[in-house]
Parts: C-alpha cells; sequence; structure tokens
C-alpha cells in the first residue's frame, strides 16, 4: 500500500480536485492531513472553521482515497502562546524560553497546554472520528523533535518535584540515599528543594540526571496516551500511529510511548539522518553511501519501529528527493526512491507514504522535494513511485507475512540515558556501538528483532546485549529460561537502577550467566586504538576497554595485544569487554552463526537480503552491478540474479 502527505491549507481549493486525481491514478492509497493546521481550523480562541476541511476530505474521498487525519497539536498558534506563555519550554542549556516561529514549541508539563492540547483533539475527534473516508489517525507529529522531550522551565521544575515525590514514596530521605546526595553536599531536606539537573557550574549528579529523564519521558508518554484515549473514545473501528523520528532521538521510553498504539509509524528520510549519524566517517567512506544512505541505516530504524509495539509499522513520510534540514542536502540516486520503499516492506511495512505531495514554495520548507516541483512538474521520483504501484501489482505476496527473525537486540532507553549521562569517553556514541552490532548481523543476512528487558526470548537462537547497563534480575531469568545464546556488549550489568556501581562488580548479575569480573575500566582515544586477536587474526580494540577476572571454566575467546581476555565465554554466554572495529564483529558473528545454526550467507559489498514470508528482498546499494550468490535458491519474481546498481530484486523461495 502507498500514500502521500498532503497539505490542502498550502494550496488553492482549484488544485484539489486534480490533485486528488493525479494520486490515484499514482497508485496511491492514503492521505495524511491536517498535523500543522491548527491555525485555518482555529484562527482564534473558540472560533473554529472545517468547512475548508470537509471539501478537503470530500474532494479525496471522491476519488476513492481514504484519509489519515492528524491532531494539529505540533503547531500551538499564536493566540494560544499569548494567552498561556508558559507554553513555550524553555532551553536547558541556556535557561531561556523557546520562542514561537517554528514547531513543537510547547512544554510537556505545561497543564494550560494539555488542557488546550486535548480540547482541540476532542473537537477534531468529534467531527471526524466517525467519517466514512477517514480510515486511522495520527496523534500529533514527529513526537518530542528538536530536543523538545527536556525543558528547563518553572512548570517543569514543579512537575519534576511532584514526580521524585511520588516516585520516593515523599521520603526525601530515600530519594538522598538513592542519589548518593551526601556527596559534594547536594542533600535535600524537603522535595520542593530539588532543581532541574541544569545549567550547574559543573557536572550534576548522574542519579538525578537519570531521575530528570525518566520524568521527561513520563511526561511526554502522559501527554501522547491522553490523546490516543480522546481519538478512541470518538473514532471507532480507525487505526490510531504516530509517526517516529530515529527511536534515538526521542529521549523517551519508546516502546512505553508505543505502548498504546494500533502500531508504529516512521518518517524515513535516509539522506538527511545519514549526512548528520555519519559525519564521524572520513569522507572516503561516507561518499559511496552519500546519495544512497547506508545499506543498513534505514533498515535500523525499520526494524526498531517495528519492535517497540511487536507489529508490523507503516513508513509515515519517505525521502522522494533532496530535504532542507541535514548539514548538507544531496538528491537520491536515480532508484533509491524504490529501493528504499521496497526495502521498508521487506523489514515490516504494511505501508509506505511519500513526504511530501508538492514542493511548498514558501516558509521553512520549500527547499525539501515532494513528488510534485513547486510549479506542479513531476519531480523525479514520480517515475519511481509509478514503479512501485506498478510491481506492487505484479508482486504476489501477503502483506500482513511477519519477518520471522531469529537473532534479538536488546535495546531501551536506559541503556541510552546512562551512557550519555555518563559517557567516560568523548568518543563513546551508544547508537553507534548498538548500530555496529547491527550492521554486521545484517551484512550475514540475518534479520534482526529489537526487544525489551521484558519481551520473551525463548524464539530466539542468539540474543545480542550490545550495552545493557542496567539489568533486571527478571532478564537474567528469561535468558536462563530460554536456552539462547547472549552476547553482551562492554558496559553491561555495571549499573544499579539509580545509576550507582553495581556492589558485586559488573557485569553484576548477570554473572549468573557469564561469571567474570570488570576489575578496571579506561577509555583511549580513537586514533589509538589497539590490538584485539581472535579466530588466528588481528582486529582493533578500541575506545572502551575493560580488564577481566575469570572464574574457573570461563574460556578466553580474543585477547588484548598483551594477552589478556578481551572476550569470555561461560557456556551460553558471551562477554566482549571492549568496543572493536566493524571487522572483528564481522568475523565473530560469522563463526558464533555457523556454531548456532544460523543459515547466513556471504552477500557481494553492499548488498543485503532479508526474508518476509515465503520471499526474499535483495537491496544492492552499489553503485555498480553484482551478481546475487547462487545458494540463493528460488523463483525470481521482481529482477535477477544480476543485480543493477541501486536495484531490487524479489526471490519466492523453494
Amino acid at each position: 500500500m502507498l500514500g502521500v502527505c498532503y497539505y490542502p491549507e498550502h494550496w488553492p481549493e482549484s488544485m484539489w480536485q486534480q490533485d486528488a486525481k493525479e494520486m490515484r491514478q499514482l497508485g496511491l492509497q492514503y492521505v495524511r492531513i491536517g498535523e500543522f493546521a491548527w491555525s485555518r481550523i482555529e484562527a482564534r480562541d473558540g472560533k473554529y472553521s472545517f468547512e475548508w476541511l470537509d471539501r478537503a476530505i470530500e474532494t479525496l474521498a471522491n476519488e476513492g482515497l481514504q484519509v489519515i487525519m492528524c491532531t494539529p497539536t505540533a503547531t500551538p498558534p499564536k493566540w494560544l502562546i499569548d494567552k498561556y506563555p508558559d507554553i513555550l519550554p524553555v532551553d536547558i542549556n541556556t535557561g531561556t524560553p523557546r520562542g514561537f516561529g517554528s514547531r513543537r514549541h510547547y512544554d510537556f508539563s505545561s497543564q494550560n497546554y494539555f488542557r488546550e492540547a486535548m480540547r482541540i483533539s476532542t473537537v477534531i475527534a468529534e467531527r471526524y472520528g466517525k467519517h466514512p473516508s477517514v480510515c486511522g489517525w495520527q496523534t500529533d507529529n514527529e513526537i518530542a523533535c528538536h530536543d523538545t522531550t527536556h525543558s528547563g522551565s518553572l512548570v517543569a521544575k514543579l512537575a519534576f518535584q511532584q514526580w521524585c515525590k511520588d516516585y520516593y514514596q515523599h521520603d526525601v530521605e530515600k530519594l538522598n540515599t538513592a542519589w548518593g546526595n551526601v556527596f559534594w553536599s547536594m542533600e535535600y531536606q524537603d522535595f520542593e528543594q530539588i532543581e532541574l539537573p541544569i545549567l550547574a557550574v559543573t557536572e550534576t549528579n548522574p542519579a538525578h540526571q537519570l531521575a530528570y529523564r525518566r520524568f521527561s519521558s513520563d511526561q511526554v508518554v502522559k501527554f501522547h496516551d491522553s490523546m490516543i484515549e480522546i481519538i478512541r473514545a470518538h473514532a471507532p473501528n480507525r487505526f490510531v500511529t504516530h509517526n517516529f523520528i530515529p527511536l534515538v532521538d526521542t529521549q523517551a521510553d519508546n516502546f512505553a510511548l508505543a505502548k498504546n498504539l494500533d502500531f508504529v509509524s516512521y518518517d524515513n528520510y535516509p539522506l538527511g539522518r545519514s549526512d548528520m549519524f555519519f559525519k564521524h566517517m572520513p569522507a572516503e567512506q561516507f561518499k559511496p553511501y552519500m546519495r544512497t544512505g547506508h545499506p543498513d541505516f534505514s533498515s535500523y530504524s525499520f526494524d526498531q519501529s517495528r519492535g517497540v509495539s511487536n507489529k508490523n509499522f507503516w513508513v509515515m513520510e519517505q525521502q522522494p528527493g533532496p530535504v532542507n534540514w541535514a548539514h548538507h542536502n544531496p538528491r537520491p540516486e536515480k532508484g533509491m526512491v524504490r529501493l528504499w520503499s521496497w526495502q521498508a516492506f521487506a523489514h515490516g511495512a504494511d505501508c509506505v507514504c511519500y513526504f511530501r505531495w508538492r514542493q511548498v514554495p514558501f516558509a521553512q520548507e520549500q527547499m525539501h522535494a515532494g513528488i510534485k516541483r513547486n510549479d506542479n512538474s513531476k519531480a523525479a521520483a514520480w517515475t519511481e513511485v509509478e514503479q512501485m504501484r506498478d510491481e506492487l501489482a505484479k508482486v504476489d505476496f501477503t502483506i500482513s507475512d511477519p519477518v520471522q527473525a531469529k537473532v534479538a537486540i536488546v535495546t531501551g532507553a536506559n541503556s541510552q540515558w546512562v551512557t550519555e549521562i555518563e559517557r567516560q569517553g568523548d568518543s563513546y556514541n551508544h547508537q553507534r556501538v548498538e548500530f555496529a552490532y547491527y550492521s554486521a548481523l545484517r551484512q550475514l543476512g540475518l534479520a534482526v528483532d529489537f526487544v525489551s528487558v521484558d519481551h520473551d526470548l525463548t524464539q530466539y537462537a542468539l540474543v545480542v546485549a550490545p550495552c545493557l547497563p542496567i539489568v533486571p534480575q527478571a532478564f537474567v531469568e528469561k535468558c536462563q529460561k530460554a536456552n539462547v545464546h547472549l552476547v553482551i556488549g562492554p558496559r553491561s550489568g555495571s549499573k544499579t537502577d539509580e545509576l550507582s556501581l553495581v556492589p558485586m562488580l559488573a557485569p553484576g548479575v548477570l554473572q549468573a550467566l557469564v561469571p567474570v569480573k570488570v576489575l578496571s575500566t579506561e577509555t583511549i582515544r580513537p586514533d589509538c586504538s589497539e590490538v584485539l586477536h581472535f579466530n588466528g587474526a588481528k582486529f582493533e580494540s578500541q575506545c572502551w576497554r575493560e580488564e577481566l577476572e575469570l572464574a574457573e571454566g570461563v574460556n578466553v575467546v580474543a585477547t588484548y595485544h598483551d594477552g589478556n581476555p578481551a572476550l569470555a565465554r561461560h557456556q551460553n554466554t558471551s562477554y566482549v569487554a571492549t568496543l572493536t572495529c566493524d571487522a572483528f564483529l564481522l568475523e565473530y558473528f560469522t563463526v558464533l552463526a555457523a556454531e548456532l545454526g544460523l543459515a547466513t550467507i556471504a552477500l557481494p559489498k553492499d548488498m543485503r537480503l532479508v526474508q518476509r514470508g515465503n520471499y526474499a528482498y535483495l537491496f544492492n546499494y552499489a553503485g555498480y552491478s553484482q551478481t546475487v550468490p547462487s545458494e540463493l535458491q528460488g523463483q525470481y519474481v521482481l529482477g535477477s540474479a544480476n543485480l543493477a546498481a541501486y536495484d531490487v530484486a524479489i526471490v519466492k523461495l523453494v
């Protein structure tokens, strides 16, 4: 299924009918509208104007298009800000309000905004909740984007004080003990004394910071869940989703945020996001991916989107051309819009919607491409969407088929928060660590699920925890019962739930699975890597390195340059004590997968494979043709074994 994001309020009404007709002809079935239209719906307090929106929906419906309606709460209008100035969030780095004039300019702790956001959501849901052409709803828009989860406002401070009071059961001494506030005379005598952990002379207490992040996440989830509840009350039998940004950027507990949605949607911008994520990469390595994105970057977010709700997902916004908001904004190579679309379907998407229908000629996103140019001519992506339309009609596959993964990566907000609060080394980056493990697994053709520490692990053969500083005892028990092979990365099991050192040394409760102790930890400069020995070859031990003490019966799998253990194994659990290079991870998982009986495939560089249902999907990110490995047997229903540059093939497996 295909769709598009459309803004009827940006265009003369005389264009709507032709737009709708062309959408239908292009094979689009879903049209998302309304997420930034609050000022057109309610230009003044309580003065609603729905007639234009009624006509827009009717125009789309007349062409057989289904509408996804949005709550417009990402853009509170100026009259509302003037009425309630405490809606504006306060920048945690400067202590100054973040002003009106863009989007997402609201504080999740503002009770005035909470009330007004729920009011406008109710009004819109009452009007369109049962409309026959409104098939589903999107809450807000890219919640938490632009670093808006956290606020340094007075209303946030008061809400945080109440959160602390509730969390620590009205016992301030319990909080003092949990946070270690005896250090630097940080003890409180009353909850009303607690400040936000921002704008201090030097670093603030890590436990205080972790509590603030948990509080901020809870505020986001409360806001979001309240909106979902309103929509469900007025829009029976319609789906409710939200369009997530990359999950690491929400600064919220994404499993909690997704819990009450019917499914997660994701906004896929491979070039803009790759430009920012790989800014550390040398030019000679990055340039081949400049107009394609890294082969594993989109799928990394696709698999996370599928994982946080344990369901298939949608792509609500798919990049069709150059964007406007990254450090640099190249155009996609010819064929990449099609490739990204098929890659989304292969990793569990049920629908791909393109952003946007037509490039807008004004305001902040005027340099953001659409399917059509601002003069209404067809942009480069048009022919690729046409091709998707035709290919989807020809390929006989069941869109509801799940991705069957035998490998899982354990992830979660606590891991990200802990490593951001206490990096210990400037070059440590949690997302890059997790991505490196994921990319190595994907290069072997292994499908990967992302799961929380609470997830049932029995369906997996291999579970990987690249970094899991806080480990619940229940997770250890799940691993023991599941009989999986667990690979644990450095820092895992090193912290209590309050971000203190565990009393029995790291990896803490994980010692029940792999009896090793971390005696010391060091971080080194990225240009000072050392040798890592594994499987008769030399690799790199990089910025994070731990000294291990092994109990009797623990095997050494890899060693540092000085012969000390860098990777230890006990029965079904392996502990990796250092951050390593990509080449090591690829070699290590190749050896381990063979031992575990996981079917891998030696793919050419920059070719990827994933199976969904009875189909194998192949993607060539390289700028030259490549041949699919001969061991992949089946009937080619799309493409051939000779994959051209930026091409796709689909094989019905025998």
